[in-house]
């Protein structure tokens, strides 16, 4: 037998009957939250055109995408990204829809990653995008939708850092630095790596304060106060604005009631060329690694021909579902509740008895004596199953 009959590819998993069940009521009680934020779900292709992907700026590495090779030479890629395909449906199907247009979707999304580094290459994803309104309220309803959907799952100790990628921009003007130097700098802040970070600005020529604001901008994360120490740190127009913006977002979400779920990182620093503004990712201490992301993104429908603002979230089910577990969160499959023993004589009063117990919403295996080496008490006690009824 070919061995790699009975094995998977590596960062892909089988979701057995206890996961899967989890893994649904978590996506059931996500959706409901979409649902009643005013949110419509959609679905894009599991395959799209590279050109979708690709354009004037690099959003996404072509090195993780799925590639496949259409006749006629056209390269499709496995969908490595959710908002992008949302991006070409609102530029496209939905360009005379009023705006904001609400979209969700819970949908799966394909990367090439290292798997020893535990990163998954098929990851399952919920998330929402607004699309078409600017402003501190937009950025407020999107996180405190995020934050909905972990209260709804009953999450216990989680927090969203929140941050401002015009912060870094800003101090990238004051130094005058160019775009290599800027992304090398941006990586090992994003990393919280102080001491690769301290040896790279030893070789880039800045003031010494400018030199100092860098390095300590891996430190810059905690309550509101930091807001406070970052104004002082800087004078620059870009950088106020974007520091006075996060308050705005902050006051709007202490009205909601969420402001005990907030924290501030003004150290995080997404993708310069995706995000334009606030960005955020959810912690729990159960799990070393985000459990969502997002942030506004006011460029990309540009990309699509259609210049309107945006701002979404992405939640990682995977991780989600390791977090709740961690915490003893999660369901138990339930078992069938009734085994419904049949035999040739009464087939169709059993069928109909069924029919009649699952509508009352009941479990219900049928057994054939016939087709069991076992005796029906026998199956229901390795099975759980709690009530035998013979006809």
């Amino acid at each position: 037998m070919n061995r790699w009959k009975r094995h998977i590819p590596e960062g892909v998993q089988d979701y057995l009957p206890g996961e899967y069940y989890n893994k649904r009521w978590v996506e059931e009680v996500i959706r409901k939250v979409f649902f009643y934020s005013g949110y419509d779900e959609i679905e894009s292709p599991v395959f799209e055109y590279l050109d979708v992907f690709v354009g004037d700026k690099a959003y996404i590495k072509q090195e993780q995408m799925l590639k496949i090779v259409e006749a006629g030479s056209r390269i499709l890629v496995m969908r490595p990204d959710v908002t992008m395909p949302i991006a070409r449906i609102a530029a496209t199907k939905l360009r005379k829809a009023p705006l904001p247009i609400r979209l969700s979707y819970i949908s799966d999304v394909y990367r090439y990653q290292e798997p020893w580094l535990g990163k998954q290459r098929q990851i399952a994803q919920a998330g929402t995008e607004l699309i078409g309104l600017e402003g501190p309220e937009a950025d407020a309803e999107t996180i405190s939708t995020v934050i909905q959907c972990f209260l709804d799952l009953g999450l216990k100790d989680f927090q969203i850092d929140i941050g401002q990628v015009e912060f870094f921009k800003g101090l990238v003007d004051e130094a005058g630095l160019d775009s290599k130097s800027s992304e090398q700098l941006r990586l090992l802040i994003e990393q919280k790596n102080l001491l690769a970070l301290e040896s790279l600005l030893e070789e880039i020529p800045l003031k010494a304060e400018i030199k100092e604001l860098f390095l300590n901008l891996p430190k810059m994360y905690g309550s509101i106060d930091i807001l406070e120490k970052g104004a002082l740190y800087t004078g620059n127009n870009r950088c106020i604005k974007a520091i006075e913006n996060i308050r705005e977002v902050y006051e709007i979400l202490k009205d909601y009631g969420l402001e005990k779920y907030i924290t501030f990182d003004l150290g995080m620093i997404y993708s310069l060329n995706y995000y334009t503004g606030i960005i955020f990712r959810v912690f729990t201490k159960d799990l070393g690694f985000p459990l969502c992301g997002g942030g506004r993104y006011d460029k990309l429908l540009s990309e699509f021909g259609y210049d309107v603002p945006a701002t979404g979230f992405a939640i990682d089910i995977k991780r989600l579902l390791i977090a709740l577990d961690r915490q003893g969160g999660l369901k138990t499959l339930p078992n069938t509740d009734i085994l419904l023993v049949l035999d040739k004589k009464n087939r169709q009063e059993g069928y109909k008895l069924s029919d009649q117990l699952k509508k009352e919403g009941k479990r219900v295996e049928i057994f054939f004596s016939t087709h069991n080496n076992k005796s029906p008490q026998e199956y229901a006690e390795s099975k759980g199953i709690s009530e035998v009824i013979f006809l």
